[in-house]
């Protein structure tokens, strides 16, 4: 279940809610949390994404001695940029899952994602007035190993989504290798935020581990600077 799904869906007057937990994590910009029914509150004047993390405990181990934790998905879109599968919802016609399960079949084609795998909603930077939802499911390793087999037979494979990837969640001696490496790709819109956000909310990585691998991506940019200064 997602992890936010109750306290999103408190309705008016139920109560005061407790604080909306924030990422923390330095080098990383903050998105304004708001709640579910915050966010169906807000005018038509807002558009509405929807996307989701499927992920999978994974007992496997690295060349035998590196835990891998998680497998946890995402794709590579065609314009080169990683991303979770989902997309806009046109809150006219869909509710949010509604809408969100009908792009899923175009990507993945084999799963239905409900309220209950809600994680979380947040407003977005930039000129656009959006609120990215973000959702959760926890399936088996060999559920989510069919919907990575689904996913090259879906309607999309090849134009709008070039195949899906695996999250590696380890940092090797080297302090670069695996999610370090990772999180120094080039990510759309809100998804690299949402990704460490989930990590952090369904402890799947210590939020000092996602700090140290946040900051291992800065340093070659940091050293690049103070070369091009030196010369």
């Amino acid at each position: 279940m997602g992890a936010m799904a109750a306290m999103g869906a408190l309705p008016a007057g139920a109560g005061t809610l407790p604080p909306l937990p924030t990422l923390g994590v330095p080098g990383v910009p903050e998105l304004k949390p708001l709640t579910r029914y915050e966010a169906m509150r807000l005018g038509p004047g807002w558009s509405h994404s929807c996307h989701a993390m499927l992920y999978a405990p994974n007992p496997g181990m690295l060349f035998g001695r590196i835990p891998l934790r998680y497998a946890v998905l995402m794709q590579m879109r065609f314009d080169g940029l990683l991303g979770f599968p989902g997309g806009f919802v046109d809150r006219r016609y869909w509710s949010l899952e509604d809408g969100l399960n009908r792009v899923l079949g175009l990507g993945l084609g084999c799963v239905r994602l409900t309220e209950a795998d809600y994680l979380c909603s947040h407003l977005t930077e930039g000129p656009h007035r959006v609120v990215a939802h973000f959702y959760a499911r926890q399936l088996t390793l060999e559920e989510l190993h069919t919907i990575e087999i689904s996913a090259v037979h879906s309607r999309d494979h090849g134009l709008e989504v070039m195949g899906m990837v695996r999250v590696p969640l380890y940092t090797q001696k080297d302090r670069m290798g695996g999610l370090p490496n990772f999180l120094a790709n080039s990510f759309v819109g809100t998804a690299k935020f949402q990704l460490l956000f989930a990590l952090k909310i369904l402890n799947m990585v210590p939020e000092e581990k996602l700090a140290e691998a946040v900051a291992a991506t800065q340093k070659p940019k940091k050293l690049a600077i103070d070369q091009a200064a030196g010369a």
